[in-house]
C-alpha cells in the first residue's frame, strides 16, 4: 500500500494538534453536562442545547469539530500503520524503554472510544440529525398563533377537549351544510382544516413548563410541524439524559467508556506536550500532575453525571 510521504514527526505534530483541540472539547462538554444535575428542571441545559443547536457560529464549530474527530482518527492509524510498516519484523525480545504504561495502549483504546463513541451518537447526535427518533422540545412561544389561542380558550371555555369541541363543530356544521353558499363553505372547510391540525398541538399547551414544551414524541412533533411549519422542534437532550441514565446497564456502559478513556488521556495530555515540543526538565513534573487532574476531573465530572442521574439526583 503506498500512503502519502510525510515524515512521521510531522504526522505526530499533526495527531497532536488536532488532539490538543479534542482535549478543550472536552472540558467544555463535561462543565455543560454539569448543568444536568441543577434542580430546575432543565432550564439551563435545555438553553444551552437551544443555543448550541440554533447558533450558525456553533454550527460551523460543530461541523469542524467532526472532521477534526475524523481527521484525528485517520492521522493517528496512519501513525500507526507506517510504524508497524517500518518494522514488518518484531522485536524478539519485549521493549523495556520507559515508555508511559498507557502509549502502547493508545491505538486499542482509541478503537474502542470510537466504538463507544458510535453509540453515544445514537443515542444524543444522530437524533439531533433526524437519523434515530427521540424525545423533542419546542419554545412554548413557538406553539402561540391565532388558531390555537382561540381553540384553547373555547375547550376551556365549554369544559370540551379539543377533539370534543371539534367534533360538536363538525355536526353542527353537517346540519347546517345545504343552507351554506359553495364559496363560504370552502373557506369553513379550509378553518376547520386548519383547526384539526391545531388538536394534537392543543394538547400540549398543559405541558409547558413556562419556557419550554418537553418530552414531545416523534408523533407529535410531526404534528407541530404540520400545524405550525415555523416551530422550532428539536431534540429534548436533558429528558433523553435523564431517561438514558435511569437504565443500570447503560450507565454501567459508560461508566466503562469512562474507564477506557481515563487510560487514553491519561497518556494523551503529557504526550501532546511532548510532541509539541512544549514539555521542559524543569516543569516535566508540572505537566504530569496538570495532565493526571485533567484526566480525572474531565473523567469524574462524566461519570458523576450518569452516576447521580442514576441515583434520582
Amino acid at each position: 500500500m503506498n500512503l502519502p510521504k510525510i515524515h512521521s514527526i510531522s504526522k505526530k505534530i499533526l495527531v497532536a494538534l488536532v488532539g490538543s483541540f479534542l482535549l478543550i472539547f472536552l472540558l467544555f462538554h463535561a462543565v455543560a453536562n454539569l448543568f444536568i444535575l441543577r434542580h430546575d428542571g432543565g432550564v439551563w441545559y435545555s438553553d444551552f442545547c437551544h443555543f448550541m443547536g440554533s447558533n450558525y457560529v456553533v454550527k460551523i464549530f460543530e461541523v469542524v469539530l467532526m472532521l477534526v474527530f475524523l481527521c484525528h482518527i485517520a492521522l493517528t492509524v496512519w501513525l500507526w500503520f507506517t510504524n508497524r510498516m517500518a518494522r514488518p519484523v518484531r522485536y524478539h525480545q519485549p521493549s523495556r524503554s520507559k515508555m508511559h504504561p498507557g502509549s502502547k495502549l493508545m491505538i486499542l483504546t482509541g478503537a474502542l472510544i470510537f466504538v463507544c463513541l458510535i453509540l453515544h451518537f445514537m443515542d444524543f447526535y444522530f437524533v439531533k440529525l433526524g437519523f434515530v427518533k427521540g424525545e423533542y422540545m419546542v419554545k412554548a412561544e413557538e406553539l402561540q398563533n391565532d388558531e390555537l389561542n382561540a381553540l384553547v380558550q373555547a375547550t376551556a371555555q365549554y369544559g370540551m377537549t379539543p377533539e370534543e369541541f371539534l367534533e360538536a363543530n363538525e355536526q353542527q356544521l353537517a346540519m347546517y351544510a345545504d343552507q351554506i353558499p359553495p364559496e363560504q363553505r370552502a373557506e369553513i372547510d379550509a378553518e376547520m382544516a386548519k383547526l384539526r391540525a391545531m388538536v394534537p398541538v392543543a394538547g400540549l399547551m398543559s405541558r409547558a413548563d413556562g419556557k419550554w414544551v418537553k418530552g414531545i414524541t416523534p408523533e407529535e412533533k410531526a404534528a407541530i410541524e404540520e400545524a405550525l411549519p415555523e416551530a422550532n422542534v428539536e431534540p429534548d437532550f436533558y429528558s433523553l439524559t435523564r431517561q438514558k441514565f435511569s437504565i443500570l446497564h447503560i450507565v454501567i456502559g459508560y461508566l466503562v467508556f469512562f474507564v477506557i478513556l481515563f487510560f487514553h488521556l491519561r497518556h494523551a495530555f503529557p504526550s501532546a506536550f511532548q510532541t509539541l515540543g512544549l514539555n521542559n526538565y524543569k516543569y516535566n513534573n508540572i505537566i504530569e500532575i496538570l495532565g493526571k487532574l485533567y484526566t480525572w476531573c474531565i473523567c469524574l465530572m462524566f461519570a458523576a453525571v450518569a452516576i447521580l442521574v442514576y441515583l434520582g439526583v
